[in-house]
């Protein structure tokens, strides 16, 4: 089995057929290349890369190089980001699985996409790497609570202390572990972007947010505590981003290494507190503020507010500000009505997740559910659940929200809140018992509950349908390796059209043979046809784009097809999946559908390529049609 090793000489070798890593802006891969993005085009030999022992072949091909490995791309670039000064150019994040890929840009976004849905994109993103550590460790604090609710362990204990802090520090140093997700996203140095960020949370910086008459370089500070917060960090490496690749380019060599971390955490460090600190913490006074007159004026939209909002007021950092109004609350008056409707907010997120855990046929985003739901119902921490199921899911989020909403409404109607300050969970009720009337909290605590179960049970589908099987997780398992093929193995046309030799279609890799043997298809009309799969096999690759599908046959050949060529650009539109990644499929089952006068007028070519991409371990794939064929019809034969 290929291990990163193997490719550690392979890697040198391209990388300095490139021009040196300082000659490389970005590298990624996907499922059969590397791609990379340059400086200087004269620094790069591409005959030198395609001469690399290893390297099937090399082109330049629109704006990239493109180094094609074949199914070890994934080792190679490995090996590519440990060597020294290529660790922050990896992009790995915007891998693309059919190998025409799509580079995401420095602010993480692609162009083809809504704000929301960017935003929504980067942060699953950032967050997908730690999710297994957040919904492992997020299990421990329920199990915690739990012990400490049944009166297992003492809160004052020694042994409740140590417990606490081994699992509750990565919620609360939450900004160090963003801030290396954001600079490999971002291509920031990675131990400048954490060094940028451990001084916000050491304790004499959080202790300045509770503090007055703070000064920096005479400017009056209102800071904020940092500490388990999402936003300022990923804003921040952002923003460090431009500042250290402008600093890589304008200092000389001789004091580069040592001045442009200097510079980036001197400068970075006060701009942070002067901007975002300010900047959240009023945002969250005026929020504190308005939600405080709504319950009055109108308790039932108040709670529903709070309900609906609160797991937003969180991914943005402004629940920070309303906290102190429910610790004030609690000690002046007794109980604070602004914790009630957090009960429906966030077991109504934990329930969407608990009906995606039942109903997912995705087994890593089952994985990550199914802990990060336990948690999110006893100990109110919907973290994991939040940034690697319902949020990347889109769906279940709103469902969340919207649920939350109701059962937030009913909580606000009876006045429902806390006496006590307690995550809101299921072992919280508790401290709810003596403020408004209980029974109305209970009720809209379990409509919450219910609809965000129900709703989501049904959108789940359509959800996973539109992520198209896009892992949740950044290190999921790899597919299994190729299996023998047995025996005859019978390939069919995916769409109806006219058989073209595949050296002959315009796309310099797939016409090279470097990717597989095979032909394309130039599909009939300009009107939407319906794309089937050319085998029964397992889906292994379902891009979420809809232009291309990877399966492995059940008597083990590996078939590529790619609806048109560069429609990655075109972001999906014109394009719908009917299938998911794992799922099984009969030769001549739909897979999606391709609108082709869509397609003509974004400019690119409809032609479809068929690929068996393990020809090399096969005796043979022979194209047995030529000129006009019908969809499902006998295209490539293959002999073992």
């Amino acid at each position: 089995m290929a291990t990163r090793q193997d490719f550690a000489p392979l890697a040198e070798r391209v990388v300095a057929a490139l021009g040196g890593p300082g000659n490389i802006r970005s590298v990624t891969h996907c499922a059969t290349r590397l791609r990379f993005k340059i400086r200087e085009n004269d620094k790069a030999d591409l005959q030198a890369a395609d001469a690399v022992d290893g390297v099937l072949t090399a082109i330049h091909s629109g704006g990239q190089y493109q180094v094609v490995i074949g199914n070890d791309v994934p080792f190679a670039y490995e090996a590519v980001t440990a060597l020294d000064g290529m660790a922050s150019k990896g992009v790995k994040d915007s891998v693309d699985e059919d190998g025409a890929g799509e580079e995401m840009d420095a602010d993480g976004g692609d162009t083809d996409k809504n704000l929301l849905n960017k935003f929504i994109d980067l942060v699953s993103a950032l967050f997908s790497p730690i999710l297994w550590c957040l919904a492992g460790l997020g299990l421990g604090k329920a199990f915690l609570t739990l012990a400490e609710t049944t009166g297992l362990l003492e809160e004052t204990s020694d042994t409740y202390v140590i417990l606490n802090a081994t699992f509750d520090g990565i919620f609360y140093f939450l900004p160090l572990f963003l801030a290396l997700t954001a600079a490999r996203r971002f291509k920031v140095n990675q131990f400048i972007a954490l060094s940028m960020m451990a001084p916000l949370v050491l304790p004499q910086i959080v202790a300045l947010s509770e503090a007055e008459n703070v000064h920096l370089f005479g400017i009056p500070l209102n800071s904020m505590n940092y500490s388990s917060s999402v936003i300022p960090a990923i804003i921040a490496v952002w923003v460090a981003g431009y500042l250290q690749r402008w600093l890589e380019k304008v200092l000389p060599g001789a004091v580069r290494n040592f001045f442009t971390p200097l510079i980036v955490v001197a400068v970075m460090v006060p701009l942070v507190l002067l901007t975002i600190g300010p900047v959240t913490l009023q945002l969250g006074n005026w929020l504190s503020d308005g939600l405080n007159w709504l319950l009055s004026a109108a308790p039932w939209l108040g709670g529903a507010v709070l309900g609906a909002f609160w797991q937003v007021f969180v991914l943005f950092g402004l629940h920070w500000s309303l906290i102190p109004v429910f610790l004030n609350d609690i000690a002046v008056q007794g109980y604070t009505l602004l914790m009630g409707p957090l009960l429906a907010a966030v077991l109504a997120q934990a329930s969407a997740a608990a009906a995606v855990w039942i109903r997912a046929k995705d087994p890593e985003r089952k994985k990550v559910a199914g802990p990060g739901v336990i948690s999110g119902f006893l100990a109110g921490v919907t973290e994991p659940i939040i940034y690697g199921v319902n949020l990347p899911l889109k769906y279940p989020f709103y469902v969340g929200l919207g649920s939350g909403a109701v059962g937030g409404a009913i909580i606000g109607m009876a006045h429902g809140g806390m006496d006590t300050f307690v995550f809101p969970s299921v072992l919280a009720l508790p401290a709810a018992v003596n403020v408004g009337t209980f029974g109305m909290t209970v009720l809209g605590t379990v409509v919450a509950v219910i609809l965000g179960f129900v709703g989501t049970w049904f959108v789940v589908p359509m959800a996973e349908r539109k992520l198209s099987g896009a892992a949740v997780i950044a290190d999921a398992p790899a597919e299994p390796k190729t299996a023998d093929v047995t025996g005859q193995v019978t390939v069919l046309a995916p769409v109806p059209g006219n058989v073209v030799p595949l050296e002959d279609v315009d796309d310099k890799v797939f016409a090279s043979g470097a990717m597989g043997a095979g032909v394309g298809i130039e599909p009939a009309g300009r009107s939407t046809v319906t794309v089937t799969s050319p085998v029964s096999g397992k889906l292994i690759a379902v891009q979420k784009t809809g232009h291309a599908y990877g399966i492995r046959g059940d008597n083990g050949a590996e078939v590529l097809v790619h609806v048109g060529i560069d429609t990655v650009k075109m972001g999906g539109t014109g394009f719908s999946t009917l299938v998911e990644r794992g799922q099984h499929v009969s030769a001549g089952e739909a897979l999606g559908t391709v609108d082709l006068a869509a397609v003509a007028e974004a400019g690119y070519p409809a032609t479809t390529l068929v690929i068996v991409t393990n020809t090399k371990k096969l005796t043979a794939v022979t194209p047995v049609a030529s000129g006009d064929v019908a969809g499902g019809a006998t295209i490539l034969d293959i002999e073992n």
